[in-house]
């Protein structure tokens, strides 16, 4: 993933809607990872499911030595069976032992019931640079694997490769999610399980461009019909021109079926910072090209999660820091018309906010599970429970 933003100094709240949480029951809020903790140095990257049984599942990367995005990282996980009052023992899920192992993107198939999570791979000696650069073999890029869970997040099946299928030959960097994947319950591709991605492209011969340029960034989706077992690459946004560069991205499937796709923008020229668009045949294309989504220019460049919550009056959810330039008081926007449009609907706090990602928590809660802290953006992993 790219380099985090900085850590900004201390700035004055934003204005934005009162905190959330005032009218919600007990346990609305928990903390199932803290820096410096159960042999890991740092926590990052949330990812959040429930499980059919109602068991919250909090993904995490555990990470052992610094916070650097390279370096010896595991995929990690705890477990909440009463609505994120309490948090189950810390397990790994997929252990790098000494590489890095992230970005996890878990779903649950509504039809099986197992628990599906993708994450990507690479060798603990290389770094993001050097692999848009193009400087490592294949067994050091990045690689994508799959797994899964047949008794409610207890245990995972070991990680299965599946770069070839969902990896084109030109691309170097490569990132699911992160945050939630998507399993589609409506229209002509119900049952489908749908994982936001972006990667890197290598630039073109005769470039004098080394592709570590942000351009090169671009955003697609792998997506499987059977369950998880077999993978293809849906719609890929190639542009690489340098205008809108789509990064780490995430996705919901809206009332009418379609789906739709949010991404980061790394330092497009173009004004904005997050970018978006639909796709009307389950990620297989995008409706029109990414552009940026002006109703969200208070969220600066960073991973961000969206939820379409179910029921006649569900709303599409965006979470996300609410400082432009700084990560700082995570909030949640709402949007009533597909996508359109958003607005802030609840701040959760002023304390610095990275990485979240959504989840429907039951009786018209959402949960929302993000990295924060009160002088570092990455001292805990928090678990709230709010009313939206």
């Amino acid at each position: 993933m790219p380099a985090p933003l900085p850590s900004p100094a201390p700035l004055p709240a934003p204005a934005a809607p009162p905190a959330g949480g005032a009218d919600l029951p007990a346990c609305s809020r928990s903390v199932p990872y803290t820096a410096r903790t159960h042999g890991y140095d740092t926590f990052r990257i949330p990812a959040v499911v429930r499980s059919g049984r109602g068991t919250l599942l909090a993904f995490a990367e555990g990470r052992r030595s610094s916070a650097s995005d390279t370096g010896s990282i595991d995929v990690v996980l705890r477990r909440s069976t009463d609505g994120g009052c309490t948090w189950g023992p810390l397990t790994v899920v997929a252990a790098g032992r000494g590489d890095t192992r992230g970005n996890p993107a878990p779903v649950v198939d509504p039809r099986t019931g197992q628990i599906v999570l993708v994450t990507s791979y690479n060798s603990g000696a290389v770094t993001e640079g050097q692999i848009m650069r193009g400087e490592v073999t294949a067994a050091q890029g990045r690689r994508v694997f799959v797994q899964r869970s047949g008794d409610d997040g207890r245990s995972f099946s070991v990680p299965r490769e599946i770069t070839a299928d969902v990896k084109r030959p030109r691309w170097r960097w490569y990132a699911t999610g992160p945050g939630h994947a998507v399993a589609l319950t409506r229209g002509r591709h119900a049952g489908r399980l749908v994982v936001p991605a972006n990667h890197s492209a290598a630039p073109a011969a005769g470039s004098t461009d080394n592709g570590q340029e942000p351009k090169y960034y671009g955003g697609h989706v792998l997506y499987s019909d059977d369950h998880g077992h077999t993978w293809h690459i849906g719609f890929v946004d190639d542009t690489y021109d340098g205008v809108h560069n789509a990064n780490e991205s995430s996705a919901a499937q809206l009332p009418d079926g379609r789906l739709y796709v949010n991404a980061r923008d790394q330092h497009g020229v173009a004004v904005g910072n997050r970018l978006d668009s639909h796709s009307s045949d389950g990620g297989r294309t995008l409706d029109r090209p990414f552009a940026v989504q002006p109703t969200l220019d208070d969220v600066p460049v960073v991973a961000a999660g969206v939820l379409q919550q179910s029921g006649p009056r569900g709303a599409l959810l965006f979470s996300g820091p609410s400082v432009p330039t700084a990560r700082q008081a995570m909030s949640l926007w709402r949007s009533r018309d597909g996508g359109v449009s958003f607005s802030r609907a609840v701040t959760l706090s002023q304390d610095r906010a990275g990485y979240s990602d959504l989840v429907e928590a039951g009786a018209g809660l959402v949960g929302v599970l993000y990295e924060t802290g009160a002088a570092g953006t990455y001292e805990r992993i928090e678990w709230r429970k709010v009313a939206v």
